[in-house]
């Protein structure tokens, strides 16, 4: 191997492991540090940089603010809320159902934050450790991003893929149906697997004997206004006109033609227009829309994206020859590898859509995928819940949240970085659903 390859692969690890290391904005800052290094002194081209997705994320993140200071989403988690402390011998379950579902709903995974307090008050209610409810909710939140409507990742997949043949709605029916039987069978193989007895824990015991772990204190009342429900039927609204419009445009179905919109600005403009429609008839203070928390985790993601996706692109695209040998010559053997790309990438980019964008383009190419020769885009459709693992490295804002919340100290990160409570929910998870994948597109 050649020194300057050598060296611009210890500057791409180099830039993600301080990034991985600052946490949070430090990914996107340590990703753009590392672009400077590749370019100035390694003499790569700096790659594209995805503002596509970056303003896709801006867009819904503006719009579910604005839903957020209406009383929207405390709205959504007060329903959640009702739902486990109404089955929570069923946590097991529920709890990535719920995670999942509001995800899919707002395009963010960072709704899981207000429902952790949630899962560890009804688990600890049941006697079940917290750490089997929380990791598989945590992980459904990370995967049902491949799977929403309004999710840059899910808009930049169907953009590429339609072309080739599939439509928009038969897209999102196959990646909804496998992630969601994913998570399921993920989280009945680990309510068999794992240690459920709270009271058996030794870590839990210890921390109880110290004082250290609050008592249940159950399903509290919470006063709905009418603007928060309102702004939820605003944004659900929203996402159906998302969902009706992407299906319109789609070539398999081509109910509008011509199309004058494209997608990616149909999705932005909608979405802003949701957020102003919510700021109007919900009557919100504009000025406090940038002080939420979505906002912020929001914008934080955004620069994310452009550190690390930029960076990824650049090595990449200085690359595209060797890794469209090793696709076409491996991949094309063995399309279940693709996956795998697509899992080792995702753990390092820190972005399902960043993910997407920086391995797509190049395996496509690769394979000799082409509207004239489609036969090999199943591979992409099957594969695309991989870019989900953004779990494996223990840093992810909504994994440490997990861990932080979790009184009872069951949700842990252990010595070796890998061995933590969601790796192994987190790579069954992906597995069923990119087998789920291959299976589903076999027989479509």
């Amino acid at each position: 191997m050649d020194i300057m390859v050598i060296l611009q692969i210890v500057v791409l690890l180099g830039a993600i492991f301080i990034g991985v290391r600052l946490g949070g904005i430090g990914i996107g800052y340590a990703g753009g540090a590392g672009v400077l290094v590749l370019g100035l002194c390694l003499g790569m081209k700096p790659g594209n940089i995805p503002w596509d997705v970056i303003l896709i994320i801006a867009s819904v993140i503006a719009a579910i603010s604005a839903m957020q200071l209406a009383g929207g989403l405390q709205y959504l988690v007060y329903i959640a809320e009702k739902i486990l402390y109404k089955n929570p011998k069923y946590i097991n379950y529920l709890a990535p159902i719920v995670t999942y579902v509001l995800t899919i709903f707002a395009g963010t995974g960072h709704t899981a934050f207000s429902m952790i307090p949630v899962i560890v008050e009804v688990a600890k209610g049941e006697n079940i450790r917290p750490s089997v409810p929380l990791s598989i909710a945590v992980v459904a939140s990370q995967i049902a991003i491949t799977a929403s409507p309004v999710s840059a990742a899910v808009i930049y997949m169907t953009g590429v893929l339609e072309p080739f043949g599939w439509s928009y709605p038969e897209l999102l029916g196959i990646w909804i149906l496998t992630t969601f039987l994913g998570c399921m069978i993920t989280s009945f193989i680990m309510t068999h697997i794992s240690k459920m007895d709270l009271s058996k824990d030794p870590i839990y015991q210890e921390r109880l004997k110290e004082g250290l772990v609050k008592p249940p204190v159950g399903l509290q009342d919470m006063k709905i206004t009418s603007s928060a429900k309102l702004s939820v039927w605003i944004f659900l609204i929203g996402v159906l006109c998302v969902v009706f419009y992407a299906s319109a445009i789609s070539p398999a179905v081509g109910l509008i033609k011509p199309v004058i919109v494209p997608r990616d600005a149909a999705i932005m403009s909608l979405m802003l227009t949701v957020g102003a429609l919510i700021t109007i008839l919900c009557k919100i203070k504009l000025g406090d829309i940038a002080g939420t928390s979505v906002f912020k985790s929001g914008m934080v993601a955004c620069i994310c994206v452009l550190g690390v996706a930029w960076l990824g692109d650049t090595f990449v695209s200085g690359h595209t020859k060797e890794i469209k040998d090793f696709a076409s010559q491996t991949i094309s053997q063995y399309p279940a590898l693709l996956a795998v790309v697509f899992f080792l990438a995702a753990m390092l980019l820190y972005s399902q859509a960043a993910t997407a964008k920086a391995i797509t383009p190049t395996v496509v190419a690769a394979l000799g995928i082409t509207a004239a020769s489609p036969d090999n885009s199943y591979m992409l459709v099957a594969c695309f819940a991989a870019v989900s693992a953004l779990f494996v490295l223990p840093t992810y804002p909504t994994l440490l949240g997990a861990v932080q919340m979790d009184d009872t100290g069951t949700t842990h990160i252990g010595k070796w970085v890998f061995n933590h409570s969601f790796f192994i929910p987190g790579v069954l998870a992906i597995f069923f659903s990119v087998a789920l994948g291959f299976a589903v597109c076999g027989l479509v």
